[in-house]
């Protein structure tokens, strides 16, 4: 793999952020058997900042997200992370025989309160009035949401999302990008996004982090106003760099 200048550190830890960081990394590897899918790699994220992990398949980056969850442990190397972690998966993963307000609170439905509490989740999200409806009379859009209310419900240190949007539509896929960057303004938790999509990597996120061959290979900040503009010479000056360092981490 080409070698490509960065420095992490600063990247990870600028000076006048005082944030808490509620998620790290600390020379991890994850093997699978022979396999090596992350090796000795050592990333962070504060509360409040938004972070995209963008590179080819197959270079770990859902491996990320999976440590971050929970979801695997370690071969190698350190975690931490806030135990109030939210995951937003590819499918929204809903329940048929469970209304819409029981699949955001799940088993937490039975508790005093509970339902306003999902009442309030799918407020966020816009889907107040479907509180009592049934997964099946939702579109592919409200399915996701009603999974983001889901996430926001124990309003998390971390959210953490796994190309959400990629089985969505130009429009509802703008829109639902619109409505998380809402929500995280409005909540501040930490937001690690899985994508291979470069324009929503940049309108998304401060923080661009690619991987290569199990490793972190360039990171980039995007101080870009938000929202951001996908036509604006900033944005694609900044997108034509991500390619370049895109393409390098293929060599």
């Amino acid at each position: 793999m080409s070698e490509i200048a960065y420095q992490p550190q600063a990247l990870l830890q600028p000076e006048h952020d005082s944030a808490p960081v509620v998620a790290r990394l600390s020379s991890v590897k994850k093997r699978y058997g022979d396999n090596t899918v992350l090796d000795n790699v050592d990333f962070a994220v504060r509360k409040g900042e938004a972070v995209a992990l963008v590179g080819p398949s197959g270079t770990g980056k859902t491996t990320v997200l999976r440590l971050l969850a929970g979801l695997e442990a370690v071969s190698g190397g350190r975690t931490e992370v806030s135990e109030n972690t939210s995951v937003v998966f590819q499918e929204p993963r809903l329940i048929q025989a469970l209304r819409v307000w029981k699949n955001v609170l799940l088993d937490e439905a039975h508790k005093p309160g509970a339902k306003d509490r999902a009442r309030e989740a799918l407020q966020d999200v816009g889907l107040e009035d479907k509180l009592e409806s049934w997964p099946v009379s939702l579109s592919g859009g409200q399915a996701q949401r009603v999974a983001v209310a889901r996430a926001l419900y124990r309003r998390p240190d971390l959210m953490l999302l796994d190309e959400p949007f990629s089985a969505l539509d130009a429009f509802t896929r703008r829109s639902t990008q619109s409505l998380v960057l809402k929500l995280w303004a409005k909540y501040t938790f930490g937001l690690v996004i899985v994508t291979h999509d470069l324009d929503e990597a940049l309108i998304l996120a401060d923080r661009i982090v690619i991987l290569s061959k199990g490793r972190i290979c360039h990171e980039t900040r995007v101080d870009l106003p938000r929202e951001r503009d996908v036509t604006s010479p900033e944005f694609n000056a900044l997108k034509r760099d991500l390619l370049k360092q895109f393409s390098l981490s293929l060599t």
